[in-house]
Parts: C-alpha cells; sequence; structure tokens
C-alpha cells in the first residue's frame, strides 16, 4: 500500500492491496446443489451414526461429514474453531479489509457487509455471545469509522471442523464380510471454500479408482 492508503490506518506500518473475489455461499451452495439434479444426482437427508448403515446399499461412501467425523470415523484429532460474525448494512462500503493476522475483516457482499470475527478452538457453542458481537463491531470500527453508522441485519455462528491436516484418503470398510472403500475428505477448518474444488477433484480420482478396483454392480 502507499503511504497515502496507510494513512487511513494509522495502527499499521505495512498494508498489502490485491484484487480477489468473495464467493456468496448463499447463492453457490444452491447453485451447486441445482447442478448436482441437472446432472442426474439426487439427495436424500437421514442421519447416520455409522457407515454400517450405508453398506447394505452403496459400493463406495464419500465422508464429508466434518465434524459428524469424530463419532462417524473416530477421529478425535478433529476439533471446532468457533467463528461468529455480523451482517450490517453498509452499501457505501465496496472493498475488503482484513487485518494482518485475521481475527478483524470487513467483506462486502451482494446485500450486506461481513464483520469478523472470531477464532475459539474447541469451543462447541452455538449461541450468539454478545461480548464477541461487540467486540467484532468495535474492531471493525477502528479499521473502518464509518461502520458506527451501519444497522446490524444479523449475528451468525458456526463452527470449523478442523485438525492439524485435513484428511483426503481412501479406507476399506469392513461390515459382514462386505468391504466397502470409504473415501474421507473432511477437516478443512476455516479454507473449506477456498480449497473445496480441489480437493472433491481429489476425492473423485479416489472414487474413480476405487470402481475400477471393485467393478461395483450396485449403487454410489
Amino acid at each position: 500500500m502507499t503511504d497515502a492508503e496507510l494513512q487511513m490506518f494509522p495502527k499499521y506500518k505495512f498494508g498489502q492491496s490485491f484484487t480477489t473475489i468473495k464467493c456468496e455461499c448463499t447463492q453457490y451452495l444452491p447453485w451447486l446443489e441445482k447442478r448436482l439434479k441437472n446432472a442426474g444426482g439426487q439427495l436424500h437427508t437421514e442421519k447416520i451414526t455409522g457407515f454400517e448403515q450405508l453398506t447394505s446399499s452403496y459400493d463406495i461412501i464419500v465422508n464429508c461429514s466434518g465434524l459428524g467425523s469424530r463419532d462417524l470415523a473416530g477421529d478425535q484429532s478433529l476439533y471446532p474453531v468457533r467463528g461468529q460474525i455480523l451482517r450490517v448494512h453498509a452499501p457505501w462500503l465496496k472493498h475488503f479489509i482484513r487485518d494482518g493476522n485475521g481475527h478483524t475483516y470487513i467483506f462486502p457482499g451482494i446485500h450486506s457487509v461481513t464483520l469478523g470475527g472470531t477464532r475459539q478452538k474447541d469451543n462447541w457453542e452455538m449461541s450468539v455471545n454478545e461480548a464477541d458481537s461487540s467486540g467484532i463491531f468495535e474492531r471493525c470500527c477502528e479499521l473502518e469509522p464509518s461502520l458506527k453508522k451501519s444497522q446490524v441485519c444479523s449475528e451468525l455462528v458456526g463452527l470449523r471442523p478442523t485438525r492439524n491436516s485435513l484428511r483426503l484418503e481412501r479406507e476399506t470398510f469392513v461390515h459382514e464380510n462386505r468391504q466397502v472403500p470409504i473415501i474421507h475428505n473432511y477437516g478443512h477448518g476455516g479454507g473449506g471454500i477456498s480449497i473445496h474444488w480441489g480437493t472433491a477433484l481429489e476425492a473423485t480420482q479416489l472414487v474413480k479408482e476405487s470402481i475400477n478396483w471393485r467393478n461395483p454392480t450396485s449403487k454410489l
């Protein structure tokens, strides 16, 4: 950033400016679902407490259950990192702002501006914490004072499924003398949207290899 640009952030001595994109998940995920259905895919909602529920009906399982893999896959290295954000009405903001450690950020979107955030390891609390909301708003206002006149639209909480490294591999699940390949693809942490397409392609390659190995006659 130039000296003139840095004058907007008196507490900082160095900064970078670049052009990027922001994925609006509220629109992106329905688009993915529509794409799946158009390709002949089907969606079923069911609570799964064990892989054995699936082995009688499916030849290959792809496990993208996030934090659910603590129980499903017995992976206790997986832990939540709690994130809380605010969405505010501030249509005059057009540029992203993010501080050095990424704990404070301002991301304008199509309908609102996202203010964040928190990174609380091993915190399973899904309700909104008012102290967190106040802290987020105050920190963001320090970076962009005009936010003081913005209106809060919503407060949201989510748990990022995190482990030291994401798990992307195949294992063989044995149940009642039946061997079923399971492709694990979870543990993306807070970077899921950034890297999901690449890990999905890797998982797809493992599925193809499993098909060649099994030559299945049942459903996927």
